[in-house]
């Protein structure tokens, strides 16, 4: 059984679709770049900001660190709320807390903007420990995150904790650092994304949480 489920932000609590890609349309705007399909920027959803303008744009080092500025004019006062719990989550998160368990958002997203979101929708109260990003870009790797909140909350067995996430970058940050892991189909990644990064259970629906985190079956 889990003792500890640590939570993504985006893609896993809330839709935060709208607001990121917003946001960076309006940084790439700032370099002239013009996006037609939202689609498009779906890929930004999850991993850390200044890697994705690297990755997807060919930015460099300086530039993407200039893109994450202007991403966060817009989102510090309204992509940040364009944004929306997923139907089930709260009742998932009452369940939790009620069977004694521990629940802690793990996030890439900075930290302040985690904590603000959360306590918008009401959902910060559920949480033993909101932890994410520096604002100064550092900590933005989901293993590291994942470590701080290892060594930040005290949790010696690993075989106890489950990392829940809708990208390959949760994944894959829960098995660099010895956990088990869920992937959400109704987020951002796909089947295959999660199970190419080793998901130890993959969950179509909120509904489908429960099993694993209660009584756990592969779902994969």
């Amino acid at each position: 059984m889990y003792d500890v489920i640590l939570f993504d932000l985006d893609g896993t609590l809330t839709d935060s679709g709208m607001g990121i890609t917003n946001s960076v349309a309006y940084s790439l705007k700032k370099y002239g770049i013009e996006i037609s399909d939202r689609t498009e920027l779906y890929k930004f959803i999850g991993p850390p900001l200044k890697e994705s303008f690297e990755k997807y744009y060919g930015f460099s080092a300086e530039q993407a660190g200039k893109a994450v500025e202007y991403y966060r004019e817009y989102y510090v006062d309204k992509g940040i709320f364009e944004n929306t719990v997923y139907d089930g989550i709260e009742e998932l998160l009452k369940e939790i807390r009620g069977s004694g368990k521990r629940a802690i958002v793990a996030t890439s997203k900075p930290e302040v903007f985690a904590k603000r979101i959360l306590e918008h929708f009401g959902l910060a109260g559920y949480f033993e420990h909101i932890v994410g990003a520096n604002m100064d870009e550092t900590r933005t790797k989901k293993e590291e995150v994942i470590s701080h909140v290892l060594q930040s909350c005290k949790i010696p067995d690993l075989s106890r904790v489950l990392m829940v996430g809708d990208r390959e970058h949760d994944i894959l940050g829960a098995k660099k650092m010895g956990l088990d892991s869920l992937g959400v189909l109704f987020g951002y990644g796909d089947r295959e994304e999660l199970k190419r990064a080793g998901a130890t259970y993959i969950a179509e629906t909120v509904r489908d949480i429960y099993p694993v985190v209660f009584a756990p079956t592969p779902l994969a």
